[in-house]
């Protein structure tokens, strides 16, 4: 298929996937219609699901595909996606929340908060805000999100809580493991697609993104804790009553495995084989486990396998926008354009322009970067804490628009720190 004029199936992919887009947005009114009709509870329930959405039009695409042009191209299209993203994102979510890792994160941050300046609760949400995100540098950032949206949950993301007070926190949280990840050359898929050919190493994402992102990061963390001083509860411990401790040999087995399947993101047979490991040892020590995530998960990874699929043929309208913007334009048209595709295919299509400047890469990025926590696609480890939190929000949904409003203040803080600093 020519990536530059549209075919039949190219325009039937782009519908499909603003019907998708639409849908999305949709979501939380799908979900109220189950109490008004209960004999169609169920399938509104599973239209409501934001994590089931691109991937249920992703299969209507390759019907559509089957029927138009045979079963064989269409599942020839299918099987020619790249889907070590979504695996690995499945994978590293099972793995991160995990009792031992997660145990290990919350002791250490409450130890952290008990000697800062603040009150204990707030000093614990400041740094589910703040230092977990940062830390997706060293652990990518879907693990960064399922870490913080675990650990926050219970502190923050209840049914109790003011809706716009959740919204205001979710923003913060998307936006800041969006540009928390920039501080190296690997954790944040965006900036993965384009660091090798642009031949960009950490030492030039720290020294060109990382501190600013950081200073960002800093700021919204702070604003969204003061904005949640009132709500914040203590929450001393992850374990359940009658819980037995985690031996430090079960705990470093698990961190060594979590660090194994960060290392080989890239080669899904390696970390495939990794997971394989980490269930059975799950299994010998199961006393020490708590609910592996297992549906969450993959829900999620069904999300993203259906980003990748109806995304992979949208470079025909996307590819000519990105490469005919001026620098700053790029910027903000990167920024836009993020919130209704995922970054990472965007920064993909940037890196394909031959002779892109040095100034343009830098705005590409760092756009696709803060705009990041828009939308649930705007960036891979969103469908993870959409999944993970949506149990605290109203009707069990996050609903599009009060995400979107969520996150315009930390998206400006982010996009402020990138163009000025």
């Amino acid at each position: 298929m020519d990536p530059t004029q549209p075919d039949a199936i190219q325009l039937i992919a782009l519908a499909l996937f603003v019907v998708a887009l639409v849908h999305t947005f949709a979501a939380k009114q799908l979900e109220r219609l189950c109490h008004r009709f209960p004999r169609h509870a169920g399938v509104l329930h599973l239209l409501g699901e934001v994590e089931v959405i691109f991937g249920f039009w992703a299969i209507v695409l390759v019907m559509t595909m089957a029927l138009v042009r045979g079963g064989e191209q269409a599942l020839s299209y299918a099987e020619s996606r790249n889907y070590a993203e979504p695996l690995f994102v499945f994978v590293v979510m099972v793995v991160a929340a995990s009792r031992p890792v997660l145990r290990t994160v919350i002791v250490a941050v409450n130890l952290i908060a008990h000697r800062l300046p603040l009150p204990t609760p707030v000093a614990i949400v400041w740094l589910g805000l703040a230092a977990v995100p940062l830390l997706g540098s060293l652990i990518t950032e879907p693990a960064a999100m399922t870490i913080a949206a675990l650990m926050l949950a219970p502190q923050i993301f209840r049914p109790q809580l003011p809706e716009p007070v959740k919204y205001l926190a979710l923003g913060v949280l998307f936006v800041n493991v969006s540009i928390g990840g920039t501080l190296t050359s690997y954790a944040a898929p965006p900036v993965l697609m384009v660091a090798s050919t642009w031949q960009w190493d950490s030492a030039h994402m720290l020294s060109l993104f990382g501190w600013k992102a950081a200073v960002a990061v800093l700021i919204n963390a702070s604003v969204a804790a003061f904005a949640l001083r009132r709500h914040c509860v203590p929450v001393s411990s992850s374990d359940r009553p009658g819980d037995p401790p985690v031996p430090v040999l079960v705990v470093l087995v698990h961190l060594a495995l979590l660090a194994g399947v960060v290392l080989l993101a890239h080669h899904p047979v390696a970390f495939l084989g990794l997971f394989l490991l980490f269930l059975g040892y799950a299994q010998a020590y199961e006393r020490h486990q708590s609910p592996l995530i297992i549906k969450e998960a993959l829900l999620v990874g069904f999300f993203l396998a259906g980003l990748v699929v109806l995304g992979g043929l949208q470079a025909w309208w996307l590819q000519p926008i990105v490469s005919s913007l001026k620098p700053v334009a790029l910027f903000f048209g990167s920024l836009s354009l993020t919130a209704i595709t995922d970054n990472a295919a965007l920064t993909y299509l940037g890196s394909l322009i031959s002779g892109i400047s040095t100034e343009s890469q830098y705005m590409l990025v760092a756009g696709a970067v803060a705009g990041g926590g828009l939308t649930v696609i705007a960036n891979a480890p969103n469908p993870a804490g959409v999944a993970l939190l949506r149990r605290g929000f109203a009707d069990e949904s996050i609903g599009a628009g009060g995400l979107l409003l969520g996150a315009l203040g930390p998206t400006v803080v982010a996009a402020a720190a990138f163009l000025l600093l």
